[in-house]
């Protein structure tokens, strides 16, 4: 039976954990606004990435194309994104957030700074800067086609 290294283990099952605290911590100060778990990963994305298309959005997401076309529904009823046409290739849709999003978008950018205060309380912003630095590095080193030395 082959021994699994401690270090590697532990360090996924703390970033696992990190992430779902982090996670938690945001639903738990936006929940007042209504807003489900995958419409403000939705919103966040499309923030990133304005006119992706739903199906690299719902890859992004991790969710089926149908569950995101009912959601995007959704947030086009409420007027917080409108599909365009993509103007290279007439089959796809691109999304866009709109400006009547905007007042929605401040209260959760107030709720996530709120939990980033929370979540970096007692870390100097050196060391959270070096933190970053050093999971961007490791999300490099692990994105499939990344120039990261890696020949498998």
């Amino acid at each position: 039976m082959s021994k699994t290294p401690k270090a590697e283990l532990s360090f996924g099952f703390l970033i696992g954990d990190v992430s779902r605290s982090l996670r938690r911590d945001f639903e738990r100060r936006v929940d007042a606004l209504g807003l489900t778990m995958t419409q403000w990963r939705a919103i966040a994305h499309l923030l990133r990435h304005p006119g992706i298309n739903q199906a690299m959005l719902a890859e992004i997401l991790e969710v089926t194309p149908i569950t995101l076309t009912r959601l995007i529904d959704r947030m086009e009823d409420a007027g917080w994104i409108e599909r365009q046409r993509d103007p290279n290739d007439r089959r796809a849709v691109q999304l866009h957030l709109t400006p009547a999003i905007q007042p929605l978008l401040d209260k959760m950018h107030a709720h996530a700074n709120a939990s980033h205060d929370a979540a970096f309380a007692g870390i100097s912003k050196t060391d959270e800067t070096k933190m970053q630095e050093i999971l961007e590095q490791i999300k490099s080193n692990l994105t499939p086609g990344a120039n990261n030395g890696s020949d498998a």
